[in-house]
C-alpha cells in the first residue's frame, strides 16, 4: 500500500518548496510566464499554502502536469501526493499539442492516479495547418487517444482571444475532427471556449455532440448554463469561480443542474482567490470546492460526493 505524505494545512507543500535541482520534471518542459498577462506585472512565483482537506475526495478534470510554473519543477507523482493529502485522489492530465498529449501517455503509464486527454489546441491548429502538417497532428491524436486510460479528447474547441480572421477557419475544421474523432473512440470531449460561447454550441450542434460534453474552465453566464443544462454538457468550474469580478460564474453556478457539475485547476493557471496569479497545482482544488459550496450554500461534504460521482460519470474510474 502507497503511503500517503503528510501536508499540513497552511504550509507549501515539500515539494513545492524543493530545489529546482533536485524536481522530477523532464528538461525543456513548457513553462508560464512569470508575468501576468493583462497587466504586465511579475507574477509571485511562489507556490500557495496547503487548504484544509476536503471531507470527501474529489478529482481535478483538468491539470496539465507538464506545464512548469513558480519557482521550481515538481514531478508527476509527487504533484499528485500532494494532492492525494488534501483529499484529491486523481487527476485528468491533459494534452494541447502533440508534445504534451505524448507526454500525457507516458504519465498515464506510470500513474495509476490519472487519466488523460489529448489534442490539438485550438491556438495551436493555424499554425499547423499554415506548415501543411495538420493532418499528421490529426492522425497522431488520434493513435495516442486510443489508450485505455486516455478518456477524453480535449482540450479543443474555439479561441476568439487569441485567434482571429482567415485562422479561426482552421481553428473551426480542427474542432470538427476532435469531435467526430470523440464520437467514433467513444470519449469524452473537453471544450475550450473562450469568448466564443455561440460558435461553440452551434458547431456542437452541426455535428451531433458526443454523448459526453465538458465545458473546462466554464466561462459563461447563466444562458450557457441553461443550454448546458438542457443538453446535458457538463460545466467544469475552477478557480475563476472566486474571483471578486466573476458575478456572472456564479450565478451560472447557482442554476447549473447538480448532476452536472465538475471541478478542476487548470494548473498551472487560474488559481483561486486568494492567490490569484501565483502558480496553481492540483494541491489547491479544496479552495475551489470550499467558495463553490459557499456560493451554493450547500454542505462541503454534500457537494464533494456529488462532483466525485460526476466526474467518474463522465471519464469511468480511475
Amino acid at each position: 500500500m502507497r503511503e500517503v505524505l503528510t501536508v499540513i494545512p497552511g504550509e507549501t507543500p515539500a515539494a513545492y518548496r524543493a530545489a529546482a535541482e533536485a524536481a522530477e520534471a523532464e528538461e525543456g518542459a513548457a513553462a508560464r510566464s512569470a508575468v501576468e498577462e493583462k497587466t504586465g506585472r511579475r507574477r509571485n512565483l511562489a507556490y500557495p499554502p496547503a487548504p484544509e482537506p476536503l471531507p470527501v475526495p474529489v478529482m481535478d478534470n483538468h491539470t496539465h502536469l507538464d506545464f512548469r510554473d513558480g519557482l521550481v519543477e515538481v514531478g508527476v507523482a509527487a504533484a499528485l501526493d500532494a494532492a492525494e493529502a488534501v483529499g484529491v485522489r486523481g487527476a485528468v492530465q491533459v494534452g494541447c499539442d502533440l508534445a504534451s498529449s505524448r507526454f500525457t501517455i507516458a504519465a498515464l503509464e506510470a500513474e495509476p492516479r490519472l487519466l488523460g486527454a489529448v489534442a490539438i489546441h485550438p491556438n495551436d491548429a493555424p499554425p499547423l495547418a499554415a506548415g501543411g502538417s495538420l493532418e499528421a497532428a490529426l492522425a497522431e491524436i488520434e493513435e495516442l487517444a486510443a489508450h485505455p486510460r486516455v478518456r477524453a479528447v480535449g482540450e479543443t474547441g474555439l479561441d476568439y482571444f487569441r485567434t482571429q480572421g482567415e485562422a479561426l477557419k482552421d481553428q473551426e475544421y480542427s474542432f470538427r475532427r476532435h469531435i467526430d474523432l470523440a464520437k467514433r473512440l467513444d470519449l469524452a470531449l473537453q471544450i475550450h471556449d473562450r469568448d466564443a460561447h455561440d460558435d461553440v454550441v452551434r458547431i456542437l450542434a452541426a455535428e451531433g455532440a458526443p454523448d459526453r460534453v465538458v465545458f473546462h474552465c466554464f466561462s459563461g453566464g447563466p444562458e450557457l448554463a441553461r443550454i448546458c443544462n438542457d443538453r446535458g454538457w457538463y460545466m467544469s468550474f475552477a478557480g475563476t469561480t472566486s474571483f471578486k469580478n466573476s458575478a456572472q460564474l456564479r450565478e451560472a453556478l447557482q442554476l447549473a443542474d447538480p448532476g452536472l457539475v465538475l471541478v478542476e485547476t487548470d494548473a498551472p493557471f487560474l488559481t483561486p482567490h486568494p492567490y490569484r496569479g501565483r502558480p496553481n497545482a492540483s494541491y489547491m482544488v479544496p479552495y475551489t470546492v470550499r467558495a463553490m459550496a459557499a456560493i451554493l450554500g450547500k454542505d462541503l461534504a454534500r457537494l464533494c460526493s456529488e462532483v466525485a460521482f460526476n466526474t467518474e460519470s463522465v471519464y469511468g474510474q480511475w
